[in-house]
């Protein structure tokens, strides 16, 4: 027995033909087998397949759509929209859109392209079109199928835009004297993008991806999962210039970013109204906010960003209630490629980075990616720039047809500032006082950057049925500042001068972590059950060595003008005495369950559950003084999930989930007697619809969710506590709730050809349910909205691209980001909401093989100056959120 594998794609696929030429086989793809199952691709096992003589390497590509009637499909006139993209994927397009089946050998179209496909003409015609000035032509065989073959010598172009080859012999020998007998596979794939390259094919330009993984782990597609996930496509990344994850999430409806007060060039994520400092690189979790989200995320090497709202903890372990952001990365391709970008922009942007990939040996046994980028800029703030290089290689080996193994690497290199951006506070007046955006009160404070990821990940198709996979991955993050001033939140009586207190720390971050997912489809009584069971080990150990200057003590400050800056100021010395250190190190342990299960009706039911260890130890002090372990953490729970998705047509589905949490609790050193606050739970229930139209291309999801958190940190009422040096009320106890709820509107897609859009809108009720009364300034007071949640929170974009004509290839577009105004955690502070324009142009257009596109994008179009998320504890100075001011980002890339 041998294993033969092809690539199929097509929509509504009812049965596929290998015809007796085909002699040879080499290398593999994958293949709809027959067992009815919709949407699912997997490895088929075919008996009698010999070649004793193969004539040359090929790849065979089949495509077919059953078809009723005896017209012939060649002449039938239809509406095809295929976007730019490889010649081989365009013609897998072409024959889900045309209801033919092609014939042709992947490789005499490898490295070919094919242009935009877009208009109401004949299968003859647009064929003719797709395989311009490639050297290849066709011939149908019968009324529904086509074969690609080399042009003839004698070939010639009529005037009616279709190629007329003499004719030639009906042989089908193709040099071999063996002869394969002839194979009929069943499947059932009504998506018509169920081709598993089309997704990641670099050409590919839609709005809307039709599966993401981040739901269920088994790619799911987005209509069949009961869960609310949104998915930002690389044409929305490349058409809005993405370089940093808070501009990507603008276009996901009730996400929301923050500066942190500590002024790293870092982003905190706010999803449902609640924060978290989680980010997902392909499922492997990376803790920790402030060290690698916002600007820290190179996009370089981004292929989609996945947002799943709500409890996400079945899954993926302890995490904030609110949902996670999953960023996917681009993957080898068996059709090499190439790509070079080069973007320039305000505050001297220059930004370079190239994308290669394909095949390294002759049978694509072995394929490569390399993404790279490097970056410098300068900054609208004074003081601030940044330079950061990014190498981000992968190999895959395809071992067999069932067995693959990937080895991939990140190496990230950064030197930046830290920037606390800050302003003189009116305690009196209750409000800020207003300085020029740009104006840096503190120095140029040095922040270097280190992160290196490696990462190993195997899988293996043990029959049709059932698979494994395997990762294992570790994530190093190292930051050193050098001597950087930060805000000691103090003005002299003269209120014309800043005091500020010098620190240097450095900072290290390290995870190692292994994934097993065990998958496997089978029938119970007539119903379709996708099984998931895994498990996942996670170590994480932090190091803090943290000094600063004596200031605290003896009332040294470094002291600057406000009115009138002088850099650099009079400077400080570190002293030694006060250097601290502190060492954490967690062990997450989980196993989980997961069962989706088709039943009559297009009904689907999601189901699970996960358990979870973690056990936690740490150490800290002075140096000084030694280290002195804290109290030892040990939790465990049990997370369960369950869904129900009805889908009463294609086009159409109305959902429900009910989920729970389980995350960290963040004022552990608040507890009394060394004691630590459990962990947060939450319960979200979520009812939703999920609309499809013009074939797909569009999508909209509207849902209204009700979550709640608790074990929220509360004030601990007993007069005899007393934490952290403070009086009576000083301490913590996880008594608090708080609530949010609302409903979420998102959609995406291409409403006609050429026209695409997304449009987001969330209202977020969220507050404060029960609380003892703050503590820490935590603003956990009943009735309180969280610390920067705006209520209403929109968004919309939209893009044209002319189809034909003379301004064939030009491109325009533009969109507003807007929110209401935030508030501080004690609710005294308002921000004002805001409303940000921006628009983009651009133009592409092919020169041989290659395409070039320029393209230039403004943000903030009409200038607006404000700050956001103005908070200030209790002195009269306070943390912001500057705007920045209109900026110009233009690019040229080139695809080849």
């Amino acid at each position: 027995m041998e294993q033969q594998p092809y690539q199929l794609a097509a929509n509504r696929i009812n049965r596929i033909f290998v015809y007796p030429s085909i002699t040879s086989f080499v290398g593999w793809a994958t293949l709809s087998c027959p067992r009815g199952t919709s949407r699912r691709f997997k490895w088929c096992t075919r008996e009698g397949i010999k070649a004793k003589k193969p004539a040359h390497p090929t790849i065979i590509a089949l495509i077919a759509l059953a078809l009723s009637g005896t017209v012939n499909a060649g002449d039938a006139t239809r509406h095809y929209h295929i976007p730019a993209q490889s010649l081989n994927n365009a013609l897998m397009r072409f024959a889900a859109e045309s209801n033919l089946e092609l014939v042709f050998t992947a490789d005499k179209v490898r490295g070919m392209t094919a242009n935009r496909l877009d208009g109401t003409m004949t299968a003859s015609q647009a064929l003719t079109r797709l395989l311009q000035g490639s050297g290849m032509t066709y011939r149908f065989i019968n009324a529904h199928s086509v074969t690609l073959e080399q042009q003839p010598s004698n070939f010639r172009e009529t005037g009616n835009g279709e190629d007329k080859p003499q004719p030639q012999s009906n042989s089908n020998e193709t040099g071999s004297d063996t002869t394969l007998p002839k194979v009929t596979v069943e499947a059932d794939a009504d998506d018509p993008y169920d081709d598993p390259t089309w997704q990641t094919d670099p050409y590919n330009t839609d709005y809307v991806l039709p599966k993401a993984t981040a739901g269920t782990k088994t790619n799911t597609p987005v209509m069949e999962t009961p869960l609310n996930v949104q998915v930002i496509s690389k044409q929305v990344l490349k058409d809005q210039q993405v370089i940093s994850l808070d501009k990507a999430l603008r276009n996901v409806s009730g996400v929301t970013t923050t500066k942190t007060a500590s002024g790293a060039l870092v982003e905190k994520l706010f999803i449902r109204g609640f924060s978290t400092n989680t980010l997902f690189r392909n499922g492997f979790r990376m803790d920790d906010g402030d060290k690698n989200m916002g600007n820290g995320q190179q996009f370089a090497n981004i292929e989609s960003v996945e947002v799943l709202k709500g409890p996400a903890a079945i899954l993926y372990g302890r995490v904030e209630p609110g949902g996670m952001v999953n960023v996917t990365t681009k993957q080898p391709l068996v059709t090499p490629y190439y790509s070079l970008n080069q973007q320039f922009g305000s505050y001297d942007l220059y930004r370079t980075s190239i994308d290669a990939t394909g095949p390294l040996t002759k049978d694509d046994t072995l394929l490569y990616r390399m993404n790279a980028s490097y970056q410098s800029n300068n900054s609208f703030r004074d003081l601030v720039s940044n330079e950061d290089v990014f190498l981000a290689p992968i190999l895959k080996w395809n071992i067999s047809p069932r067995t693959q193994a990937t080895l991939e690497m990140e190496y990230q290199h950064e030197n930046s500032n830290v920037d606390q951006q800050i302003l003189p506070f009116d305690v009196a007046n209750n409000k800020f006082i207003e300085l020029p955006h740009n104006r840096n009160l503190l120095e140029r404070n040095p922040l270097e950057a280190e992160n290196i990821f490696v990462g190993f990940n195997w899988s293996h198709q043990f029959n049709d049925d059932w698979s494994i996979k395997h990762q294992v991955d570790y994530k190093s993050q190292d930051f050193r500042t050098g001597v950087a001033y930060f805000s000691a939140e103090n003005l002299t009586a003269l209120q014309d001068r800043f005091d500020r207190f010098a620190d240097t720390r450095h900072n290290t971050l390290d995870t190692v972590a292994t994934i097993l997912d065990v998958t496997g489809h089978f029938k119970t009584w007539g119903l379709e059950h996708t099984l998931l069971f895994g498990g996942d080990y996670y170590r994480f150990d932090t190091y803090l060595d943290d000094s600063i200057s004596d200031s605290f003590a003896s009332g040294n400050f470094s002291s600057i003008s406000i009115s009138n800056p002088v850099h650099p100021s009079n400077p400080l010395a570190i002293d030694p005495s006060t250097r601290f250190k502190s060492n954490t190190s967690t062990d997450n342990y989980g196993l989980y369950l997961q069962d989706q299960i088709k039943l009559p009706y297009n009904v689907h039911v999601t189901g699970g559950l996960r358990y979870q260890y973690i056990h936690s130890t740490s150490e800290s002090g002075l140096v000084s003084d030694g280290l002195t372990p804290g109290a030892a953490q040990t939790e465990d729970d049990v997370t369960p999930r369950v869904g129900i998705l009805w889908q009463p047509q294609p086009w159409l589905s109305l959902y429900s989930n009910y989920a729970e949490n389980f995350g960290p609790n963040s004022f552990n050193s608040f507890a009394f007697g060394g004691k630590l606050l459990p962990p947060t739970s939450a319960q979200q229930w979520e009812v939703g619809a999920k609309g499809e139209f013009f074939d797909g291309r569009l999508r909209a999801t509207l849902a209204y969710y009700d979550l709640t958190k608790q074990n929220v940190a509360s004030r601990d009422t007993d007069p005899a506590h007393f934490c952290n040096g403070g009086g009576a009320g000083s301490c913590a106890i996880a008594v608090g709730e708080i609530r949010s709820r609302g409903p979420e509107l998102d959609i995406q897609g291409e409403i006609l050809p050429g026209w695409n859009v997304i449009a987001t809108y969330t209202n977020q009720d969220a507050r404060v349910t029960k609380s003892n009364g703050d503590v820490a300034g935590a603003g956990i007071e009943v009735g309180n909205r969280p610390e920067f949640v705006p209520r209403n929170i929109g968004s919309v974009w939209t893009t044209y691209e002319v189809q034909q004509g003379d301004l064939k290839g030009f491109k325009i577009g533009g969109g507003v980001n807007m929110q209401d105004g935030v508030v501080n955690a004690a609710n005294t502070i308002k921000s004002t909401g805001y409303a940000l324009v921006g628009l983009m142009a651009g133009y592409g257009f092919e020169v041989g093989k290659t395409r070039i596109t320029a393209q230039l994008n403004i943000d903030n179009l009409l200038d607006k100056t404000y700050f956001t998320n103005g908070t200030n504890y209790g002195s009269n100075t306070g943390h912001v959120n500057f705007s920045t001011p209109r900026t110009f980002i233009g690019s040229i890339n080139i695809q080849y």
